[in-house]
């Protein structure tokens, strides 16, 4: 039997990495095993599928690399279990055919165009025609599987460090008809990118991180001044935890009532979530605030363990009020009702952490660090005059304020 016959067996058997079937090189690269002995047409159709592919991912020259990266996004029980550390768990017989899977995924990323043509059943039929057929290069596969022995140490700490499934290759999500979608161009933003807040900022750091160790922990609401780093705080959180299992998820508040089906997606995995709300409010008439509080206390269908809300809002308690809202032409009782009704929600955030403008001294401090990290060569005194006058025109001072006057400065 020679080495592609030997690799379409192998390949046809996978088990606990049969997803990669449904990515495109692999699904494409079986087609063509299927296609070996199949008319010139098929054959060479399918061939000229694999190639363009190929050519598209910029993998001409990395055919091993294309083939052996799906397995690390695949999501199957050895995954799932190796992220958690659990690897060990799993019988032998799940354990062996990982192994195999391996070896079988290997045996295809190894194999250049050149031994596929020449294994084609009717090769004499496309001979006149077969050095004129586009190539591709082996390369080397991912680490994990171009050092592959048999031990499945190394399989496993990457899942242990980067998760399974599309929560390897990305890092944040958005909830989006009915299911948790990819975010392919996510806010890069770091702890280091901030000036100022620090204590707020701390508060939060400090919650997750209780969060990430199995500590006490408490859903968080970030409320304050517009502009002054509340949702970016929570996106440099995800980005900083990253490589401690934390992953986000961003749901409008206008889908609250998916917060179940959310809920029984991420679950069972092996990761932990943060569930972000971003400028979270309500009209005093809305009632789909009462979908959150239930979600946050007192529901059926709760937060699971691995997962927290974080929420930013420019209300302390959310849901906007008016002096009508409070007027005793009704029962006194009913407008204590009503009162409270309003605040119950706010007050099942454990964490609330206030950001509020900064002060002048704080606004020039921030600008200070901007010009100084974008290289502006500005005495400190024009710096300062010049941002108090672009704050009057944009209404006040922020920490966003700041970033804009920086980058006006390049205009």
């Amino acid at each position: 039997m020679n080495n592609v016959n030997k690799c379409k067996l192998l390949f046809s058997s996978l088990s606990v990495f049969r997803g990669i079937m449904n990515r495109s090189v692999p699904k494409a690269f079986y087609k063509l095993l299927q296609s070996l002995d199949k008319s010139p047409d098929e054959f060479l159709g399918a061939y000229g599928e694999l190639c363009s592919l190929l050519y598209e991912r910029n993998c001409a020259d990395k055919f091993a690399y294309a083939m052996s990266e799906t397995a690390l996004f695949d999501d199957n029980c050895f995954a799932r279990a190796a992220t958690a550390g659990k690897q060990d768990m799993l019988p032998e017989s799940v354990l062996a055919a990982v192994k195999s899977d391996c070896n079988a995924i290997l045996t295809a990323a190894r194999l250049d165009s050149d031994e596929i043509i020449k294994a084609y059943a009717y090769y004499d039929k496309i001979a006149d025609v077969a050095e004129l057929l586009p190539r591709w290069q082996v390369g080397s596969c991912v680490e994990c599987f171009e050092s592959f022995d048999g031990s499945l140490d190394k399989l496993a700490k990457y899942y242990k460090e980067n998760g399974c499934g599309m929560f390897a290759r990305y890092k944040a999500f958005i909830w989006r008809d009915g299911d948790i979608q990819p975010v392919l161009h996510p806010d890069k933003i770091d702890m280091d990118s901030f000036t100022g807040y620090e204590r707020q900022r701390e508060k939060v750091v400090g919650n997750t991180r209780s969060f990430l160790q199995g500590k006490s922990c408490n859903n968080c609401l970030l409320f304050g001044d517009k502009g002054t780093g509340k949702s970016s705080t929570v996106k440099a959180i995800a980005n900083e935890f990253r490589k401690d299992g934390l992953r986000i998820v961003e749901m409008p508040k206008d889908r609250l009532i998916d917060f179940p089906i959310l809920v029984d997606k991420i679950a069972a995995l092996p990761l932990k979530f943060i569930i972000f709300i971003d400028d979270l409010s309500f009209q005093s008439q809305d009632r789909s605030y009462t979908t959150l509080k239930a979600v946050l206390e007192g529901g059926l269908a709760a937060r699971p363990d691995n997962a927290l809300i974080y929420a930013t809002s420019n209300r302390r308690h959310i849901i906007k009020e008016n002096l009508s809202d409070r007027s005793y032409a009704v029962d006194d009782v009913n407008v204590r009702d009503n009162m409270q009704e309003s605040l119950s929600l706010s007050d099942r955030f454990g964490l609330a952490v206030c950001y509020s403008i900064p002060s002048k001294k704080e606004f020039l401090e921030i600008v200070s660090a901007l010009a100084n990290e974008k290289g502006i060569d500005m005495s400190q005194e024009e710096l300062a005059m010049g941002a108090e006058r672009f704050a009057l025109s944009r209404g006040g001072r922020s920490p966003r304020c700041a970033k804009q006057y920086i980058e006006s400065l390049f205009c």
